[in-house]
């Protein structure tokens, strides 16, 4: 059996950039001394008059950022997402989305696969923060096509964008031939109607897998992907609710303001039990990634656990 393709969502973002560069001539890329981990120093080899290291002051960043926007260019800030979200968050609602300005901000390393640089850089919040901020999109792909998809759509795009990348390599699920991305539109994977998983980022792999051992036992999980947690697919999610009346959302950020509250919301005129997998109300630690996720419930056998144990009740 051939091994499975696997690529970190931020090495996307940097290819992402370059293969992006010719048909988006007024793109320039930001940075805040983390080139190297951002995987913008991609971009910045094949493009060194386009790339502006900020050094490391995030929030003096976004507003060059918006600057630039202002000045007709379409640029992308990048660092990671506890900086890019936390750290720079009043620059990025008062700068970026008060004014509606077409910024993109390519936040990497989020959610708890950051793994041994521990609680101060998982970044677990920055869905629910950047979510909040008016007209602001917010965008979590789950593999290397999805993501190279999500920077060219985003350029598309007139207006602000958030990109969330991870550090840890993830399986390539999508087919490059056949894959469609929409911003706003939700993918389904798999078809059940006996529940329905909605996943975001890597925990859409772990539901598929999940789905497939629950398949073995005679349940049919319907599998949805959810790349854009704002705008968000209503109208899927709407249609998911009604044929299966359930829901399990897994997501590597907190239960809190994430993928699960956005779904809640989504259903909210039709409402069917929502149960949300994710980091509860509390910070991670300092561990390898692989073993995180596992200590956190965002694996295919605690996928499989929490569903058969929905469907008992």
């Amino acid at each position: 059996m051939a091994e499975v393709k696997k690529i970190a969502t931020r090495e996307s973002y940097g290819n992402a950039l370059v293969e992006c560069y010719q048909d988006f001539p007024n793109l320039v890329v930001l940075d805040a001394d983390l080139a190297e981990a951002t995987k913008t120093n991609i971009f910045r080899k094949a493009h060194p008059e386009r790339h502006i290291d900020c050094g490391i002051a995030e929030a003096n960043m976004m507003g060059v950022a918006a600057g630039l926007a202002a000045a007709g260019m379409i640029p992308f800030a990048s660092s990671f997402a506890m900086f890019a979200a936390g750290r720079a968050f009043e620059q990025v609602r008062n700068s970026i989305g008060y004014p509606h300005l077409n910024v993109k901000i390519g936040a990497t390393h989020a959610g708890i696969s950051v793994g041994e640089d521990g609680a101060t850089h998982q970044c677990n919040e920055d869905i629910a923060l950047m979510r909040s901020i008016p007209g602001m999109v917010v965008i979590n792909p789950a593999d290397d096509v999805e993501a190279r998809a999500a920077v060219r759509a985003a350029l598309s795009y007139v207006g602000p964008v958030y990109l969330r990348f991870g550090r840890l390599a993830v399986p390539v699920i999508n087919d490059p031939d056949h894959y469609h991305f929409e911003i706003g539109k939700g993918i389904t994977l798999k078809e059940g109607n006996d529940i329905t998983i909605v996943a975001t980022g890597l925990t859409v792999n772990e539901s598929l897998q999940a789905a497939q051992e629950l398949e073995q036992d005679g349940i049919h999980a319907r599998v949805i992907n959810i790349h854009t947690i704002k705008p968000i697919d209503r109208e899927l999610l709407q249609k998911a609710a009604q044929e299966t009346g359930k829901i399990v959302t897994v997501e590597e950020h907190s239960v809190i303001g994430g993928l699960g509250d956005a779904v809640l919301e989504a259903i909210r005129e039709n409402p069917v039990p929502v149960y949300k997998i994710g980091v509860n109300d509390e910070f991670g630690y300092s561990g390898p990634a692989l073993k995180l996720l596992e200590a956190f419930g965002l694996t295919a056998p605690s996928i499989v656990k929490k569903v058969k144990e929905v469907l008992g009740n």
